[in-house]
């Protein structure tokens, strides 16, 4: 892959000075047409040291509308990243659409330095690819355009470089001890980078090697390189969408279906069980926050199921510091312009700490899917992109615990009739939760494949029979506890 990027490729001064005004007005122009996009463009910049990458994002920052162009420079992880998953703050910057990202340093750097470093192995290397694969056909599905540029230099061209580069006061600065240290183990990262490049060249995002030898070449190269990408994306408007597969016809039975929810709980019972979980989860969370670990808390289910008093039957037993409560709605335009994972992991706490999602990410799959929001191939993806998002989580050390809190259409009508009585629940009622009732059909099919097909070892369901709320509630706090000693 990288011998076509050294025939030491050269352009002169008066070829430069000639193409790159019209360069800059043409990249201008399209990025006033991508103002107006439905997308996002990320580009993504790697490669060997002393290779031009700075000084082409210095190039594109001068040629580019700055208003509508972030670059972020991701260097070692710092103290609150690393207490979160390694993609959490990549996530956190993607760019809304009608922007362009540039990500100097990327999800691709750790993989390939601690491969070359020996920090891990060929196993763990192979893995994290398939992981940024995942990741970056995620990204495109969602329709953002990737830019990938791996500026390259033989070895001879970057000693040549690097020692020019420290030569000059006025640039000596640029050239660091790890900079030699990485020149010495060049064979091992061309091996290595190489791999990398060839694994993750997709047909969604394709890697364009660059020879950073002549900075007037690179530049060009790369700023010729995203007008062309980016005019092309602008051109070809939107795509259709695929033929959706069949549906499943008639009425199964469900997960659901099997469910008792004549299960109940006596006041005096419910009482001491109450007191004996609440203090039990206050132990183990000590322990839990002593280990530097964090929880995530999924609650799903239907309306007037009970969330909100399982909810509040857990906060006690914490300390008010340690948790944050997330009711999620409709999203915010913010929230629209980026790919509907964002917003979820934009909330993911530090260490030693709750985060509770009173509804989630599974609202793609149900009421996204049900009411027509989420068009059929973006729910249809979601499941897998979810189960990835999951496993990352849980693989950090985070205890997700998932509940679906379910109950009958008879119990659910009680309870909207009760509210309505009371004066200070009458604000949980609106049109919206009647409505919802006549597709109750509906969304337990949605809710019965979504189960099924997320319900994974590191991250299982718990279904709760909530037609008792005394039930429900020391169910999940039982569960609750089972799993945080799990954890630990």
């Amino acid at each position: 892959m990288f011998e076509t990027a050294e025939l030491n490729r050269k352009i002169s001064k008066e070829v430069y000075d000639a193409e790159e005004p019209k360069l800059r007005t043409a990249l201008l122009e399209a990025q006033e047409r991508l103002k107006g996009a439905k997308f996002s463009v990320i580009v993504v910049i790697g490669g060997v040291d002393g290779a031009g990458k700075g000084e082409t994002i210095n190039a594109l920052h001068e040629w580019m509308d700055a208003r509508y162009f972030d670059t972020h420079a991701f260097a070692a992880p710092s103290d609150e990243e690393r207490e979160r998953p390694p993609s959490w703050r990549f996530w956190r910057v993607l760019p809304a659409k009608g922007r362009v990202g540039i990500f100097f340093g990327s999800w691709y750097t750790d993989p390939i330095l601690n491969r070359v470093f020996g920090e891990t192995g060929k196993g763990a290397f192979e893995a994290a690819l398939q992981r940024i694969n995942g990741f970056e056909k995620m990204l495109v599905d969602d329709g953002t355009l990737l830019v990938k540029w791996w500026f390259h230099l033989s070895e001879k061209a970057q000693a040549k470089r690097l020692k020019s580069l420290e030569k000059d006061p006025a640039t000596s600065w640029r050239v660091t001890k790890a900079d030699w240290k990485h020149f010495k183990m060049y064979d091992k990262f061309r091996r290595v980078s190489e791999r990398a490049l060839r694994e993750t060249s997709t047909g969604e995002a394709p890697w364009f090697v660059i020879e950073g030898v002549d900075h007037r070449y690179r530049t060009l190269t790369a700023g010729r390189d995203l007008l062309e990408r980016l005019a092309a994306r602008l051109d070809a408007g939107p795509k259709p969408p695929p033929t959706p597969p069949p549906r499943v016809q008639g009425d199964p039975k469900t997960i659901l279906d099997t469910l008792d929810l004549s299960k109940k709980l006596s006041d005096n019972k419910y009482d001491r069980e109450l007191e004996r979980s609440q203090g039990r989860l206050n132990l183990l969370w000590r322990r839990v926050k002593a280990d530097g670990r964090s929880a995530v808390l999924v609650f799903e289910g239907w309306d007037a199921a009970g969330k909100g008093g399982a909810i509040r039957r857990i906060t006690p037993a914490l300390d008010a510091r340690d948790y944050h409560v997330i009711s999620v709605a409709a999203p915010t335009d913010e929230e629209k312009a980026r790919h509907y994972l964002w917003r979820f992991w934009r909330h993911l706490a530090r260490a030693g700490r709750f985060t509770i999602f009173d509804r989630s990410w599974y609202g793609r799959v149900l009421v996204e899917r049900v009411e027509g929001f989420a068009r059929e191939e973006e729910w249809r993806r979601a499941y897998n992109e979810i189960n990835q998002f999951e496993e990352q989580l849980t693989e950090h050390g985070i205890a997700l615990i998932k509940y679906w809190l379910h109950i009958d259409a008879d119990e659910q009508l009680r309870r909207f009739q009760g509210r309505e009585q009371i004066a200070f629940k009458k604000y949980k009622i609106t049109h919206e939760d009647y409505r919802n009732r006549e597709k109750m059909h509906d969304y337990e099919l949605a809710a019965n494949e979504m189960i099924e097909r997320s319900n994974t070892e590191d991250a299982p369901w718990v279904l709760v029979e909530a037609n008792d709320k005394r039930h429900a509630r020391i169910k999940i706090l039982k569960t609750l506890c089972d799993r945080l000693e799990k954890t630990l």
